[in-house]
This record gives structure tokens, C-alpha cells and sequence, in this order.
């Protein structure tokens, strides 16, 4: 069979993704670009927030509606784990559902999907912890010269406003040794960049009795795959960033000076709504101490306005935290209800119209400090890892842009895709530089 993966929402569903395609392959099935020549149509969804789901639902309904009489529909990810018959009432024409817990069950779901007697959806959901119950596939997802690589799953965190615990269950970090042997596996793909995801990479190796685990992690990933020049952090837990962490990365170049913590709001008593850590100078000290041991680091956070029960007052505060930390980049999200969580019986008083007008001015004031930080930045020569060219142009990220997310490097110059270069910048937007070849 000819199969068609199409992956919505994050990096982590891109690497669920790639290890279905990899176990389909293993068997037999042919992977294709084209939705048309299929025999096989998988839509991996995500439905960690509303608008998530939305995004799901449309491109399902579309899948559905140009499926042929001999394809099979098969839906995959989050959405399934959370509300299966929700998914078979909204899109008429699936054939199949497997969750997100689930994925490593890929080939034997299709040979029953493939089943002649078949003759109503096959559901395929567990509610059982999250492992690495495919130990010999790599969990990288390669794009261009970078490579995201998942080093757990689940999350044990009790944010009110999160239903990932529900959906993902509990943290489960994968084990050291397999870690590195994905990594040592990417380098040899020729990836420049290995970018470590997890729902809390601050909470890695808790599960295995590892103390410091992602600290440990770094020191491994460093002796195992020094050919690799760039290694991200992402999605660190406030309050977890540990002193060995910052050694760690300030001590090794190939670490780059670059972590993103999800701080969500900086009023405390909104934060212990949030059943968020509501240490807020907790957040300055250690902005201050990764400032001081790496003088160049970028730093990423995510902010939700309109909690519920958030005043003016609260939301002046975090628009002022924001000017005094002067982050390099923020991402802002209007609060939505989200069944079984905590926050879900909460009281969403805080009307729709002011949500907007809060998110759109923290963006405001971001793209102030932004485009401050980025013009500082004229004259310098960076290295930039170059994703993409044509029509005369290239694009590519310096180490203070994660992929997808963050800002790009425009050059005019058709340069090699997947090679990092050094570039001089000449110009600066909010978000994106301008730059050309260093001669």
C-alpha cells in the first residue's frame, strides 16, 4: 500500500509522525507525497487548545471529502486519545482511529483497517502511560539540516489550564542510551542542528532515578555526537533550570546560549490559579544568572492572557515584567476553556473582546523590544544554518531562532541548503533580519 501522513500541531507530533512512516516502511507500505496516489490517508492531529482543534477538524473534513472508494482514512494523534467519537460524529468517511499513546501500533492497525469483513470504524485507543515501546526507531524528525529529537513523553505537571497530563499521561523519559543512539543517528543523516523536545525537558530522566537528568543529557549528547555544531533546549520548566544546567550550557559550544521557558503569566496570584510555580523573583535571579554565565543568550518565553479572574491590575503587571525582562522572543495566547482540566470550573469572565486587546498589546510591546534587539545586532557577522533558497534569495535561522517559531535571516544569495554560514546582518525587522555572506 501507498500511505499519506499529513501532521498537525508540534514538533512532537512531527516525530510521531516520522516513526509511524518509518514502521509502515518496515513492513512493506510506500510512503508518497501525494494524497491522490494513496491507498492509505493518515491525518496526525493535535488538540492541546481549541483553535488546535479546529485546525484538526478542518483538514479532516477536507481529507474526508476527497477521499476515494478505495482509500482508508486513519486519524491519529492527540485528538483521538481525547474524544474518539466525537471524531466519528464530526467527519463522516473515517475508517480508523489510534491514539497518541498508541502510535508505535501503527502496522497492525492498517492490516485491520485492510480487513475484508471490516465493516465499521476501527478504534484503536489506550489509556495506558505513554513508552518507548518502539525502542529500534529513531525518534527524530529530520527538516532541512536540523532534527527534532523527542527525548520523552507525558507530563507530570499539575498546570490547571493544560489537558496534556490527560491526554499524553504521565512523564516518561526514554532512556539515555537510546537518546544518543538517535542523536549519533541524525549526525550521521548530516544534521547540523539537533533540537531536544518533550512536553518538560527540564524533567528529563526524573522517572529514571537520574538527578539533574537533562544536565546530564547535555554532557552525554556533547561526547557522543561532537560533530553536531548546534544542540537546542526547549520547553524548560520554570524552577527547574538548575545551576549544573547553566554550567552545562555556558561550558559547551555546541549547546547554544538559547532556552526557551514557558513562563505563561508573572502575577503570582494569577499564577497560583494557574497552579503554576508564583515565584516570579524565582524567574529574575535566574534570568540574571543564565545572563550572566552567557552573556549572548536568547531567551524564549510563552505568556496566556485572560485567565480567568484576571484583572487589569494583574495584566499591567505581567505588561511590565515583560519591559524589564526584555525577553528576545514571546509568544502570546489567549486563554480558552479546555474540558477536564482544573480551569475548566473556573468562571471564563473575562470577556472575548478584552482577551484579544490584551494579547494584541503584549505583542505590541514585544515587537518594541524585538526590533531593538535585532537592529543591535547590524554589523555583526552571525552564523546562520541556511533552510531554504531560490529565485535569487536563501533563508535561514541564527542560534537565537528555534525552527518554525522564531525569526529568519534573509539573504540575496542562493546559498547551499543545510550548511551553516557566516553572515553579516545589515538590516533588522520585529522579527527577522537581513543579512549577506561574509567575504
Amino acid at each position: 500500500m501507498k500511505f499519506y501522513i499529513l501532521s498537525l500541531g508540534c514538533a512532537k507530533n512531527t516525530v510521531d509522525a516520522q516513526g509511524m512512516a518509518t514502521l509502515l516502511t518496515r513492513v512493506g507500505h510506500q510512503a508518497t507525497d501525494d494524497p491522490r496516489r494513496a491507498d492509505l490517508l493518515i491525518v496526525n492531529t493535535c488538540c492541546f487548545i481549541e483553535p488546535a482543534r479546529e485546525e484538526s477538524l478542518v483538514a479532516l473534513r477536507e481529507v474526508a471529502a476527497a477521499k476515494k472508494p478505495h482509500q482508508r482514512l486513519l486519524v491519529a494523534g492527540c485528538w483521538p486519545q481525547r474524544e474518539p467519537y466525537a471524531i466519528l460524529e464530526a467527519v463522516p468517511g473515517v475508517d480508523g482511529l489510534l491514539s497518541t499513546r498508541r502510535w508505535a501500533d501503527i502496522a497492525s492497525v492498517v492490516r485491520q483497517l485492510t480487513r475484508p469483513d471490516r465493516d465499521k470504524p476501527y478504534i484503536h485507543i489506550s489509556d495506558v502511560p505513554m513508552a518507548d515501546d518502539a525502542p529500534d526507531v529513531p525518534r527524530i524528525a529530520v527538516q532541512g539540516g536540523s532534527a527534532y529529537l523527542k527525548i520523552a513523553d507525558g507530563c507530570s505537571r499539575p498546570c490547571a489550564f493544560c489537558a496534556i497530563p490527560r491526554i499524553k499521561g504521565p512523564a516518561v523519559s526514554r532512556p539515555l542510551e537510546r537518546v544518543l543512539e538517535d542523536a549519533a543517528f541524525a549526525a550521521s543523516q548530516g544534521a547540523k542542528e539537533l533540537v531536544l523536545i518533550a512536553q518538560d525537558t527540564t524533567a528529563y530522566g526524573r522517572d529514571l532515578g537520574l538527578e539533574d537528568g537533562l544536565a546530564v543529557l547535555l554532557e552525554r549528547l556533547v561526547e557522543r555526537v561532537p560533530q553536531v555544531p548546534w544542540i537546542r533546549v526547549m520547553y524548560a520548566f520554570p524552577g527547574a533550570v538548575t545551576p549544573r544546567l547553566m554550567e552545562g550550557m555556558a561550558r559547551h559550544p555546541q549547546v547554544l546560549p538559547y532556552l526557551d521557558i514557558p513562563l505563561q503569566h508573572a502575577h503570582p496570584a494569577v499564577l497560583r490559579r494557574m497552579r503554576r510555580p508564583a515565584d516570579v523573583d524565582w524567574v529574575r535571579r535566574t534570568i540574571a544568572a543564565l545572563r550572566e554565565r552567557m552573556p549572548e543568550i536568547a531567551l524564549r518565553t510563552t505568556f496566556i492572557v485572560g485567565y480567568p479572574g484576571e484583572t487589569e491590575e494583574e495584566f499591567a503587571a505581567l505588561l511590565r515584567f515583560v519591559e524589564e525582562m526584555e525577553f528576545d522572543r514571546v509568544g502570546v495566547f489567549v486563554y480558552s476553556h479546555e474540558e477536564d482540566t482544573e480551569a475548566a470550573a473556573l468562571p471564563d469572565n473575562v470577556p472575548a473582546d478584552v482577551k484579544e486587546e490584551r494579547r494584541a498589546r503584549l505583542m505590541e510591546l514585544q515587537q518594541t523590544i524585538s526590533l531593538a534587539k535585532n537592529r543591535a545586532l547590524i554589523g555583526r557577522t552571525l552564523d546562520v544554518l541556511i533552510e531554504g533558497q531560490g529565485d535569487g534569495l536563501s533563508v535561514g535561522r541564527t542560534y537565537r531562532d528555534a525552527p518554525e517559531i522564531d525569526g529568519l535571516v534573509l539573504i540575496p544569495e542562493e546559498l547551499l541548503v543545510g550548511e551553516i554560514v557566516p553572515i553579516r546582518i545589515t538590516g533588522a525587522m520585529e522579527y527577522d533580519l537581513v543579512g549577506e555572506r561574509e567575504a
